[in-house]
């Protein structure tokens, strides 16, 4: 079997987004991070980030005076990327909490932050030995909303 991308890049009609180095991922997941909770921030949340924790979601946000959580996993990706890997956790945790899981996608241009979020992001539990899955980006995005 062979990726549908890997044949669209081969016949020309893809322009293949060049793959940046750990440094430059650790970077872009760190300004995305920092973009989501500043927009919690502004919405009226208290945002922690929790991304040390690999707990399935990267920001907990509190909502002001009922306690309750946002649980916001944050996919940051450069302009013309074409896909967001998604693990096992995430996608587990995002079905086990579907009201409070919020999948958060930052597109990357410059100093230009494009957040989007995607509420119930995820239809089903990968397979047992599935450790990450890629989705289509656009596809997500297409799905997504402003952040609220």
């Amino acid at each position: 079997m062979v990726p549908g991308g890997l044949i669209r890049q081969l016949a020309g009609s893809v322009t293949p987004t060049p793959e940046p180095d750990q440094a430059s991922r650790l970077a872009l997941a760190a300004k995305a991070r920092e973009s989501v909770t500043a927009i919690e921030r502004d919405l009226g949340f208290d945002p922690i980030d929790q991304e040390a924790g690999k707990l399935g979601y990267d920001v907990e946000s509190r909502m002001p005076g009922t306690g309750r959580l946002r649980f916001i996993e944050v996919k940051g990706r450069i302009a013309g990327a074409q896909t967001i890997t998604v693990t096992r956790n995430e996608t587990l945790h995002s079905l086990n909490k579907p009201e409070e899981y919020i999948l958060a996608i930052v597109l990357l241009d410059g100093d230009n932050a494009t957040p989007y979020y995607l509420r119930s992001p995820f239809r089903r539990e990968p397979d047992f030995a599935v450790t990450s899955v890629s989705y289509d980006l656009k596809e997500l995005v297409a799905r997504a909303h402003t952040p609220r």
